[in-house]
């Protein structure tokens, strides 16, 4: 088989889910196009002013007429990027917590692990995430470790690249944040995908009083939601604790390939892996 080409970011779109982010979306898109020139926006039944605030600027917009979730307006947002004939897609945020200047160092690190989802994991200034949400967090990956078959760091972040074979999946289920955490299921289980994660900083509300609104996960709610959807991928399959076993058997891939960062999460190797295979 011929070696595929190095994927470039004129081949990437960015896919950005939005309700009520009129706070920071038009930032948040002007540094997006800075990367790359296809970008995204889904609003999803905003009843603030997001959409005026992106006025002007050269988007795809995708606009839903009620809200519909976060599942939603990704599986939109794919749909068009696959029309548009992206090899790759990048989701974000629109409240400004992800840095679109890590886009070029998701897109290194998908030429590195071809095939793979690209999580960019916030690892960096772990600190200042607040407590809850860090116990949140290191829950959630537990259950969708198990899930997968292998372990993986921050599955729940909203900053991620999807290789086209994993963006194009159909029929994925789940909705709002569940869906996000399917698709890393799905793209392990159903497109042999590996999950990489790149090291990003963590930047929260708590860090930046004013600068980004209250987030739309809502601890309890959506990782009780998020876990009992798990549980039961797992239970689907059988052989439950040999799953498990297999799971905690096998590392998650780190890619500080900038080696700025110190990563003791979960006693995780540093450095570029080829995926979990």
């Amino acid at each position: 088989m011929a070696e595929q080409r190095p994927l470039r970011l004129d081949e990437v779109a960015v896919v950005i889910p939005a309700l009520n982010e009129s706070l920071r979306i038009r930032g948040v898109v002007e540094q997006a196009l800075a990367q790359v020139p296809t970008v995204i926006v889904v609003d999803d039944g905003s009843d603030d002013d997001t959409v005026e605030r992106i006025a002007g600027l050269p988007v795809y917009l995708v606009r839903h007429p009620r809200r519909m979730g976060k599942g939603a307006a990704l599986r939109d947002g794919f749909l068009e990027a696959g029309r548009m004939g992206a090899r790759a897609v990048v989701t974000m945020d629109g409240d400004g917590e992800h840095d679109a200047a890590d886009i070029p160092r998701l897109v290194d690190a998908a030429n590195r692990h071809p095939g793979c989802v690209i999580v960019g994991a916030r690892l960096r200034k772990r600190a200042s995430q607040p407590p809850h949400r860090r116990l949140g967090n290191d829950f959630g990956d537990w259950g969708i470790s198990w899930a997968c078959g292998f372990r993986v760091v921050d599955s729940q972040s909203g900053q991620r690249l999807y290789p086209r074979e994993v963006f194009t999946l159909r029929d994925v289920p789940g909705e709002g944040f569940v869906y996000e955490a399917q698709l890393l299921i799905s793209a392990a289980r159903e497109a042999g995908a590996g999950v990489v994660a790149v090291p990003i900083e963590t930047r929260y509300a708590s860090s930046a009083p004013g600068e980004f609104r209250k987030s739309h996960f809502r601890l309890f709610r959506d990782l009780w939601a998020i876990t009992s959807h798990v549980v039961g991928q797992v239970w689907r399959r059988g052989s439950v604790v040999s799953e498990y076993a297999r799971a905690r058997s096998r590392p998650p891939v780190i890619d500080d390939h900038a080696g700025s960062a110190t990563v003791h999460d979960h006693g995780a190797p540093t450095g570029a892996g080829r995926g979990q295979g």
